[in-house]
């Protein structure tokens, strides 16, 4: 089988040969032979491992993606992020602890965004109450609408 992993700027690694991989989707951990039916699976912050015809082994830690088999001959990886490595235990400790580390930021970062969304929406129905309304023409200022004298 041909193995093809890429990111959205590069071409990550292009192994031919390949007798076996391992990868792992939402679930679990699965396997690809020659002659595989086709597949297209999404797979999460992990390590692709696979294996050559003359017995070497190779290792690709990937930030997600998707993977696709095709004809039982071809097997393509797209990802955002790929580390390959030949030193598995590396490619654990330290890029997946850093892929890791990059989602939960994301996902703080998504978290800070909904709470600012959240107080502007209380903001602003603060402001609509009909006891805050203006009762005179508003003026536009540095700051916002005020009311006229």
């Amino acid at each position: 089988m041909d193995l093809v992993i890429t990111t959205p700027t590069a071409v990550a690694a292009r192994v031919p040969d390949v007798v076996h991989l391992r990868a792992e989707d939402a679930s679990g951990g699965f396997g690809v032979l020659p002659g595989h039916a086709d597949l297209l699976t999404a797979l999460s912050v992990s390590v692709v491992s696979w294996r050559r015809a003359d017995g070497r082994e190779g290792h690709c830690a990937v930030h997600g993606g998707v993977l696709t088999v095709s004809g039982g001959a071809r097997i393509a990886v797209a990802t955002r992020e790929a580390v390959v490595g030949d030193d598995l235990g590396a490619l654990e400790h330290d890029v997946l602890a850093r892929f890791r580390q990059a989602r939960e930021e994301e996902g703080e970062a998504r978290t800070g965004a909904r709470r600012m969304h959240l107080a502007a929406v209380r903001h602003i129905l603060a402001y609509l109450r009909p006891e805050r309304r203006p009762t005179g023409p508003l003026q536009a200022t540095r700051d916002g609408l005020e009311e006229s004298p």
